[in-house]
Parts: C-alpha cells; sequence; structure tokens
C-alpha cells in the first residue's frame, strides 16, 4: 500500500467532513430571520417554558458573529466546528452540545457497536454455510426464518421482544441502562448493564443477521467454483481451511464494506430501539433533541454521523488493502 493511496484517502475524508461542515453552516441560514429567536418562539407558542432565552440568543449571535460578512461567518464556523465546538444546546442550556454527545456517545457504541459487530460474525458464519455444499442440512432450514428477519425493522423487533421477555414474564426490566441513578463502576454494575443492555442489543442482533446471512450467502454463491478452490481441493487441503481461508475469506470482502458503513450509521439507524427502551445514547438524544425543535443538538448530532460514516470508511479504505491482495498490487 503506497503513500499517495493513503493520502488520496485521508483527503477524501477531510473533503466530506469539510462538506458536511458547510451544509451545516448553510440550513440555518436559509431560514429567514434568526434560527435561534425562531426555534424560541415556536416552543414558547406551544406553551414550553425555556429558561436563559435571552442569554441563548445573545450567546447564539455572539459566537457566530450574525453582524460580520458571511465569510467571516463561515470560517469562524469551519474552526469552531473542526474543535469540536458545535455551540450551545437550547434544551440543556446551559451544557454544550459536544458535552451532550460525548455524554451519550459511549452508550452507543457499547450497545449498537457489539450488537452490529455480534450479528455480523454470526450471520457471515450462517449464511456462508447456507451456500456452502458440504454444510449440515439443519442450517439450510434456517433461511426461510432469516428471510423473515431480514424484513422487519429493528424497532418492530424491539417492541416484540419487549413485551415477549419483560412485560409479559418480566424476566428483564422495561427501560433504561442501569439501576439506581447512576451506573456502578463494579463486578456488579458491569453485569447491571449488560442484564439492561441485552433486550435492546438482541432486537439488533436478531433484526441483523438475517441481513449479513442473507448478504454472506450471495456473496458465498459468487466464490463457489472459482480455481482458487478448486486448486485448494486438488492440494487436498482439509474441508475446513478450504472453506474459512479460500471460499469465506474472498466472499467477506463486500460484507466488510456494509459492516464500516452500518457502524458508521448505526446511531441514526436504531433511534427507535433506544426510544423504546429508553436507552440512553445518541439515537436517544437525537429524539429529545427533535421532540425539542433544539436545532443546534440536531446539526451536531447530523455532523457527527457524518463524521462516523466519513471515518468509517476511511478505515476500511485503509485496511481494504491488507485483506485483499489484488488492490495492494494495483
Amino acid at each position: 500500500m503506497s503513500w499517495s493511496y493513503v493520502l488520496r484517502r485521508i483527503a477524501m475524508f477531510f473533503a466530506v467532513v469539510l462538506c458536511a461542515v458547510t451544509v451545516n453552516f448553510i440550513v440555518p441560514r436559509l431560514a429567514p430571520g434568526d434560527p435561534t429567536a425562531a426555534v424560541l418562539e415556536q416552543l414558547l407558542s406551544r406553551g414550553q417554558q425555556v429558561e436563559g432565552a435571552a442569554d441563548i440568543v445573545a450567546a447564539y449571535r455572539a459566537r457566530f458573529g450574525l453582524d460580520d460578512p458571511m465569510i467571516v461567518q463561515y470560517l469562524r464556523y469551519v474552526g469552531n466546528t473542526l474543535t469540536l465546538d458545535l455551540g450551545t444546546s437550547i434544551s440543556y442550556f446551559p451544557q454544550s452540545v459536544t458535552s451532550q454527545i460525548l455524554t451519550a456517545l459511549p452508550w452507543t457504541i457499547g450497545l449498537l457497536a457489539i450488537s452490529t459487530v455480534i450479528a455480523f460474525g454470526l450471520g457471515s458464519v450462517v449464511g456462508a454455510l447456507l451456500a456452502w455444499p458440504g454444510s449440515p442440512h439443519f442450517v439450510r432450514s434456517f433461511a426461510p426464518f432469516l428471510m423473515v428477519l431480514s424484513a422487519i425493522p429493528y424497532y418492530l423487533l424491539a417492541l416484540i421482544v419487549l413485551y415477549v421477555l419483560a412485560i409479559w414474564p418480566g424476566w428483564f426490566p422495561l427501560g433504561g441502562a442501569y439501576s439506581g441513578s447512576a451506573p456502578s463502576f463494579s463486578l456488579n454494575g458491569l453485569l447491571d448493564l449488560l442484564y439492561h443492555g441485552f433486550l435492546p442489543g438482541l432486537s439488533i442482533v436478531l433484526a441483523g443477521v438475517g441481513f449479513w446471512a442473507l448478504g454472506m450467502r450471495g456473496a458465498m454463491i459468487g466464490v463457489l467454483g472459482e480455481d482458487y478452490l478448486t486448486l485448494a481441493e486438488g492440494k487436498g487441503l482439509s474441508p475446513r481451511r478450504i472453506f474459512f481461508g479460500y471460499a469465506m475469506r474472498n466472499a467477506l470482502l463486500p460484507q466488510v464494506t456494509s459492516l464500516a458503513i452500518a457502524l458508521g450509521t448505526a446511531a441514526s439507524g436504531s433511534v427507535l430501539v433506544e426510544v423504546a427502551f429508553n436507552y440512553p445514547g445518541i439515537g436517544y438524544l437525537l429524539f429529545n433533541a427533535l421532540k425539542s425543535s433544539d436545532y443546534f443538538l440536531i446539526q451536531g448530532v447530523a455532523f457527527f454521523l457524518v463524521l462516523t460514516v466519513a471515518l468509517s470508511v476511511l478505515v476500511l479504505d485503509l485496511i481494504y488493502p491488507l485483506l485483499d491482495p489484488r488492490i495492494r498490487r494495483q
């Protein structure tokens, strides 16, 4: 892998981030008047109380310098955003948008990232076995069940799992991420976090396994009959080594691309799962921001999602040559 390849991918990453910052700068200015004052007036018209409304408007105008030329405002906004200064939240005033995102981020990573990786691993292995000629017959009977699961959205599975395992028998909590007012950093606290996160994680895994299995099955069918498999069989290699080292490894490449995008968009794709289980992640934060018309928190979460997708694709571009020797040679 050459340095020119790495530099091109890093340049593309910063170009995407700059485009996202530019869109975040332009959209509020398309609205007539002062966006902050308009949002606060909208909240007040609904009868909602906003503490420090005048301070919010003053802080917004001072931060963005609305009386300055547009190019000055843009450069200031780019500088603030690239240093993760995303402004002040309206609904959580005087706390900043960045602090709210960083507070919710560990919960999303702990739930969504781990659940997505588990679903990816299980689905890829099951999908590869569905297409492999020597796989057991009972594995093939999973195909109709996986197709049904892949068609059900996360939030519907979340409601089903919530009723079957929490509301009806009472085996699991109805929501939340921990017991008490704050999580405990101990073994019991870790077990409590796993206990509360099991149901939302299960709904994500169940919804994702079918998607990954069907995708892997299609990719696996595409590599069957390739010359390198015939050569491996001619060398007398064991079926296990041929399956994992030759067939599955080559069929896995498109799956890795989808995994990077899925990890980047996991937060936005599971908003309703976190809402259903009252789980304090990025999705739940975005839901509250939309509910309270917190314009700047919505902007900050949207920018964060673009940043995570761009970063996931960058990491994928950098590790792809390690997975596929053909890219290294090119």
